[in-house]
């Protein structure tokens, strides 16, 4: 029997086991936190096995995953690249969705040293996106734009914030926080996050706004296009309220000292945030994806837009933010576990996009899971 060991049974991490128990793996989960460890023993029993470990001290993950034949990345932002090193360098194929500020392709000789496939940002966006955007370059003589709309929002709006954090809250805040690359007439561009705020309409979920965020990532290098941007979306206002915190100093973590007492502003405002924005027990969500691509095929312009728009699965109480960035990593995790995808070395979501049969095999798994991704695919005028 295979085995997989996830680290991080958050949200997303909770979904990505749940998915995996499915098969008869034998998957064990690993986190700090005992509750969550709980739920996840109360829901799968002897599917999965449970250590509570604090998976921040990186010396211990190597015997973590010993025994492991795959290893699934859950981690927050903050822990990511350090963690996907030590699992890398523990010999031991790894799927990642963790969102780390660092480059990836920093681990790409490691990786090949160990003869380990490493696949990186494999979530919804980046992930499926990125699965999307290779698979159209393979059927493109030349791409010429990437565009990427994304976010996860509550059903029911409340005021102040109408957010609630489908991920780690620490990670929405470094989205606000660190600087936005761009790529325009074939140069990079980096402006701040939240910038150029656009309002845009959406069926069956109506007017959101978008700003910029730094979510390109490796697609910059791995397929490089005159012009691509990704932009979060969220309800009109969220963007405002966002910057007046940032640039008010409430996102420092430069200590202020108070009365002799050195005290973070993020830590203050991440601890009154976080408390709004946690996911209330049944509360559902909602996530809206739009890729739009255009480049040229022979003589003609072509357009190919996806749309994805998900939902709170109430009969598993899984939130729409963990199915879509979960399920496409546990699937994509099975794609490497049997050998479908086996490419050595640091492997963007955009690699697999470019394989014909894990392109195809990911989307009909997303498929039985009513996760439906529609493609519109439009000629254009010279």
């Amino acid at each position: 029997m295979s085995r997989i060991t996830v680290l991080g049974a958050g949200l997303v991490g909770q979904a990505i086991v749940r998915d995996l128990c499915t098969d008869g793996l034998h998957v064990k989960a690993v986190d700090a936190s005992r509750p969550a460890l709980q739920r996840l023993q109360q829901r799968h029993g002897d599917l999965v096995d449970v250590v509570c470990a604090d998976l921040r001290a990186q010396s211990g993950i190597a015997a973590l995953v010993s025994d492991s034949d795959l290893v699934v990345c859950a981690v927050p932002g903050h822990m990511g690249f350090e963690t996907l090193k030590q699992v890398i360098d523990a010999g031991r194929n790894v799927v990642d969705i963790s969102f780390s500020a660092e480059d990836p392709f920093e681990l790409d000789a490691l990786a090949r040293a160990r003869g380990v496939t490493a696949v990186v940002d494999c979530g919804l966006a980046p992930g499926l996106c990125n699965v999307v955007a290779g698979h159209v370059a393979g059927l493109l003589d030349a791409c010429e734009t990437y565009a990427c709309l994304v976010g996860g929002l509550p059903q029911v709006r409340r005021k102040p914030f109408e957010y609630r954090a489908v991920f780690s809250p620490a990670d929405v805040i470094e989205e606000y926080t660190r600087p936005a690359r761009l790529v325009e007439f074939g140069q990079p561009v980096v402006r701040p996050a939240l910038s150029d705020v656009e309002l845009l309409d959406f069926p069956q979920v109506g007017t959101l706004e978008a700003f910029n965020t730094d979510g390109l990532r490796t697609l910059m290098r791995t397929l490089p296009m005159p012009s691509m941007r990704e932009k979060t979306l969220r309800y009109p206002g969220h963007a405002e309220l966002m910057r007046i915190l940032r640039d008010s100093g409430f996102f420092e973590q430069e200590p202020l000292d108070l009365a002799g007492t050195p005290v973070s502003p993020l830590a203050v405002t991440s601890r009154i945030l976080f408390d709004q924005w946690r996911l209330q027990e049944g509360e559902g969500d909602v996530t809206v994806m739009q890729v739009v691509i255009e480049g040229s095929k022979g003589s003609e312009r072509v357009r190919y837009t996806y749309d994805l728009l998900d939902y709170y699965d109430t009969a598993t109480k899984t939130t729409s933010m963990a199915r879509t960035t979960g399920y496409t990593c546990a699937i994509v995790a099975r794609q490497v576990l049997n050998g479908r995808f086996r490419r050595v070395g640091v492997c963007p979501p955009e690699y697999l996009g470019q394989d014909k049969d894990c392109y195809a095999g990911l989307l009909v798994e997303l498929g039985k899971r009513h996760i439906d991704l529609r493609e519109r695919i439009e000629r254009l005028a010279q």
